[in-house]
């Protein structure tokens, strides 16, 4: 295989890995120059494009298409990050929402959005990652984003857990979606588990694990 003239790799990340540790471990594999189209955050799964060589120049125009996405918002408890990577700090009896509530308040998490990151993000303020200042107890302020979710689906809802599946534009944060969600209910959320499942139409199902994609390339 010719890496340097340009190769797209799908790799189904594993949760637990940062979207660099893919890059480094595929790097040290291929021995080419190689970048990501699209940052996943460590405790979220699934499709991570990565391009090789000559395609890194279009890694900007991949990582611009819309995002697919599936996974559980839990209602009645928040943390810090929106999600699990910080502990919970309030819970709140959620047991008085209805199916109608959920429906309101998924509509208005639907279309053109002012959004705002969350404060634990990559998103730079004065050349400091947000995440850094968060994690330094520092005050965040982090100024809304345009934003398009195009289609934000409920599944089902299993107790307190909302499975959802959103398609929504470049730069949207499903962790501030669970968060504005939980606002919007009154009982706060965050979010449990995500995994993307396509950018533009580039599919998971085409993906492979870091494993089999070095046990495919041993065999060459």
């Amino acid at each position: 295989m010719n890496w340097d003239e340009g190769q797209f790799i799908l790799i189904d990340k594993p949760q637990g890995w940062t979207s660099f540790d893919v890059v480094k471990k595929i790097r040290n594999h291929v021995k080419a120059k190689i970048g990501h189209a699209g940052t996943l955050d460590p405790l979220a799964t699934g499709l991570l494009i990565l391009a090789t060589g000559k395609f890194t120049k279009q890694i900007d125009e991949v990582q611009g298409q819309d995002k697919w996405y599936e996974g559980i918002i839990q209602i009645g408890k928040t943390t810090p990050s929106y999600d699990l990577e910080t502990a919970f700090d309030s819970e709140t009896d959620s047991s008085q929402i209805k199916d109608a509530d959920i429906e309101h308040a998924r509509k208005q998490l639907e279309g053109p959005l002012a959004q705002i990151p969350p404060a634990h993000s990559a998103v730079q303020i004065d050349g400091v990652r947000a995440y850094k200042k968060a994690r330094r107890k520092e005050e965040v302020l982090l100024q809304p984003r345009q934003v398009t979710v195009h289609m934000f689906e409920i599944m089902q809802v299993e107790g307190t857990d909302v499975h959802f599946r959103i398609h929504c534009s470049k730069g949207t944060y499903i962790r501030s979606i669970a968060h504005d969600f939980g606002k919007l209910l009154g009982v706060g959320a965050y979010l449990k588990y995500l995994r993307r499942t396509a950018i533009g139409d580039f599919r998971v199902a085409d993906a492979r694990s870091i494993e089999q994609f070095l046990a495919d390339n041993e065999r060459k």
